[in-house]
């Protein structure tokens, strides 16, 4: 079906997809539930804390997130903010499922990068930072946590030069920090918001900007007090040698935006929200791989068409549902359309699309590129990477999206079932689960599912499975740790030198890939030194 051409135009321009990434404790999930707050989708913020008596945050919906006050699985939060729709995908801090962070950012138009102000740039954060540059996403700064003891502020945005390699434009500029926080300074504007530690207006309603005639207007110097002359010198010095600006330059993943604020305060937040919607990217053109359209699809493509970037098995526990979620690259989406599935090269009716806010749906009529769509797949065809399109026209073009990669996995282990009668079971909970990414599943070849071998990217990945299986399946395993280090697919014809060696193991994935678990570092250099007639791939090869 085709759209008219403003109409979608339209759809396209009011979208803004994007991720929030930050490490671990940097008040990410806090970040989250303050611009629901503002969206109006929710009407209390949750406190994230592991106590069984605190209200718990939207997006963390899964019972082991709840138990353990972290985020283990991306959520989709959809809502609607000043004539725009905003797609948010809260992804997991912890290390252990950054995983499931990198396949939602394929997903994604743009990242937020939420910093704590005392801490600056940590490991996790550079990890996602890069995977986003790789990826060409545009990357807006938070500076989070300005109203405890922070680092200064040249110090934070020289970081981001230092260590991540990006320029930095600050949007808004801190008055003061830790206890002698005033609040911030829009400098394109030359409004200051307030800082109110207390009180109604800085809970639900919108803070009251007070514009001034620039920063050397005396009633601004009366405001700041003693901290005037400090940041008027530092503002003049942001003018002389910061960088303006630039739409081109994010766009290019060359310069970031950088607010300051406190979530868990809820200051700075809406003016963030406000700014980011008009600064952030629409919907871009998106890549292809393998397809007989090899141009980069324009979302004002027609004819409909978008990738699958995560599945999720069970989020309804009542009826033991698998919602595969898609990313609409093009043209409309509507119920019921008639879509070619490209890797199984059939036709596919997607009749029950659903929205979603972390745990609960609805039915959707129709939706839009940038939209996250869910899609009830209880036939199990549908699988991460996968295509769906719509024909544009009837011109027999086969369209095929980037990929998502599956990474390779850091931590191995044996899974003993106690129960050998639940056997059926397991093997339906780790084939789930496995299609999720929250493990990967390895056989020995010829044996089936037979002493599976399970592989993940953290080690806390095997308590999530060992979790789910018991509670979503009524599977109680043991999970065994092995002595692996590294796993490596294998492309050539010197496979079988793999076969019954001690310092390593030959494997196969599900799709009947070659695989091998190294031992040491020792045993995998050696091989890729000696073995020249195999490629040693660090990722699974995409199909």
């Amino acid at each position: 079906m085709n759209t008219p051409d403003l109409i979608l135009q339209k759809e396209v321009l009011r979208r803004r997809t994007f991720a929030i990434i930050s490490h671990p404790d940097a008040g990410k999930t806090t970040l989250t539930e303050k611009l629901l707050l503002y969206g109006g989708a929710i009407h209390l913020a949750g406190a994230v804390k592991a106590k069984a008596n605190q209200r718990h945050t939207t997006s963390d919906w899964m019972a082991l997130e709840r138990q353990r006050g972290i985020s283990i699985s991306t959520s989709v939060l959809q809502f609607e903010y000043g004539g725009h729709q905003i797609n948010l995908l809260d992804t997991p801090g912890h290390r252990d499922f950054s995983e499931d962070t990198y396949r939602t950012l394929t997903a994604a138009d743009a990242a937020v990068m939420l910093i704590d102000a005392a801490k600056g740039v940590e490991p996790q954060t550079r990890k996602l930072f890069e995977v986003c540059r790789m990826r060409g996403i545009p990357i807006f700064t938070f500076m989070n946590k300005l109203d405890r003891p922070s680092r200064e502020p040249f110090d934070l945005m020289d970081e981001l030069e230092k260590v991540l390699g990006i320029r930095s434009c600050s949007i808004s500029w801190p008055i003061g920090m830790g206890d002698r926080f005033k609040g911030v300074y829009d400098r394109q504007t030359q409004e200051v918001l307030l800082f109110q530690k207390e009180g109604e207006a800085n809970v639900k309603g919108k803070l009251q900007a007070k514009k001034f005639g620039g920063i050397d207007d005396p009633a601004l110097t009366e405001l700041m007090g003693e901290e005037a002359a400090r940041v008027k010198s530092e503002l003049e010095l942001v003018e002389l040698a910061g960088d303006p600006f630039d739409r081109e330059r994010v766009r290019a993943c060359e310069l970031t935006p950088v607010f300051f604020g406190s979530a868990m305060n809820n200051f700075g937040v809406q003016h963030f929200l406000e700014r980011f919607i008009e600064m952030a990217p629409a919907p871009f053109a998106r890549k292809t791989a393998g397809g007989s359209v090899e141009a980069a699809i324009e979302p004002t493509r027609k004819g409909f068409s978008g990738f699958i970037f995560k599945i999720q098995a069970n989020m309804d526990p009542q009826h033991r549902d698998r919602v595969a979620f898609l990313r609409v690259c093009s043209g409309r989406f509507y119920r019921n359309v008639a879509a070619r599935h490209a890797r199984l090269e059939k036709d596919v009716k997607l009749s029950k699309p659903l929205q979603f806010f972390a745990r609960e749906r609805v039915l959707i009529d129709e939706a839009w590129p940038g939209d996250i769509v869910g899609l009830l797949d209880t036939s199990g065809e549908l699988r991460i990477g996968d295509t769906l399109y719509e024909s544009d026209g009837g011109k027999g073009e086969v369209i095929r999206y980037e990929g998502v990669p599956r990474f390779p996995t850091e931590h191995f282990a044996a899974v003993m079932i106690l129960d050998p009668m639940k056997r059926k079971q397991l093997k339906k909970g780790l084939d789930q689960l496995s299609e999720e990414g929250v493990v990967q599943v390895y056989s020995q070849p010829g044996l089936g599912d037979k002493d599976p071998v399970l592989g993940a990217v953290g080690a806390l990945q095997f308590e999530v499975l060992q979790h789910r299986l018991k509670a979503e399946y009524g599977v109680d395993a043991r999970i065994e740790k092995l002595p692996y280090l590294h796993a490596r697919w294998l492309d050539g014809t010197g496979i079988d030198y793999f076969k019954n060696r001690e310092d390593s193991r030959l494997l196969e994935d599900r799709d009947a890939n070659p695989v091998v678990l190294f031992k040491t570092d020792w045993s995998l250099r050696w091989a890729e030194d000696n073995c020249k007639d195999v490629k040693f791939l660090k990722t699974a090869p995409l199909k």
